[in-house]
């Protein structure tokens, strides 16, 4: 499980295809507070880490992408030189800052627009029919890893959902939210909660 609170910006060094994809991700963790085995939320996406090493603050670690996985998040993240957000696992003490995150992408979204708003970025992104009823003004989404409110919404005549967030400055910054633009895909998950309120709902129906 993860909060959706993003600990540091990675970059992808190597990727490898064999039966998996192989990738090698440099960032600024201590390697000794990793563990094989351990899981690591990459950009929204839940990944196990097979190997390890580095020093203190200049670490790396090794994980295996399956097609499914692949086929089911952004295009563009798993190419050698792509950044990430990173969160460790939440372990049993630790503050939740944002919400409950799973590291399961249900969706991908587009950026529609990313203006300026005040000192703010206000982002518009589109996301598909099959999540639209998940999605809430006041609620919680993550987009990339990140947990975030949902500002506002206008659903569409096809069934899908723009939906707009507002990325103040240090988000923008510590995150790799900052660089998206119009035509960005990013990974989307729906609040658990949601979720099963309208598993609850279609029951009682």
């Amino acid at each position: 499980m993860f909060t959706g609170i993003v600990t540091a910006i990675g970059e992808i060094t190597e990727a490898e295809q064999r039966g998996d994809l192989r990738l090698t991700i440099a960032a600024p963790l201590d390697p000794d507070a990793i563990a094989i085995g351990a899981s690591i939320a990459c950009s929204g996406v839940c990944l196990t880490v097979v190997e390890r090493g580095g020093t203190k603050g200049d670490a790396w670690f090794a994980v295996d992408v399956s097609g499914e996985t692949v086929s089911c998040t952004t295009k563009d993240m798993w190419a050698a030189g792509a950044k990430l957000n990173i969160e460790p696992s939440l372990r049993v003490g630790d503050e939740i800052g944002g919400h409950i995150v799973t590291g399961h992408v249900d969706a991908v979204g587009e950026v529609v627009s990313a203006e300026p708003e005040g000192d703010s970025t206000r982002l518009d992104i589109s996301a598909p029919k099959a999540i639209a009823p998940f999605i809430a003004a006041k609620g919680s989404i993550t987009v990339q890893g990140v947990s975030l409110t949902v500002n506002a919404l206008e659903d569409q005549e096809d069934g899908s959902v723009i939906f707009s967030l507002n990325i103040i400055p240090h988000t923008g910054e510590v995150t790799t939210l900052g660089a998206l633009a119009e035509g960005s895909e990013v990974n989307l998950e729906i609040d658990v909660l949601a979720r099963y309120l309208k598993r609850m709902q279609s029951l009682a129906g």
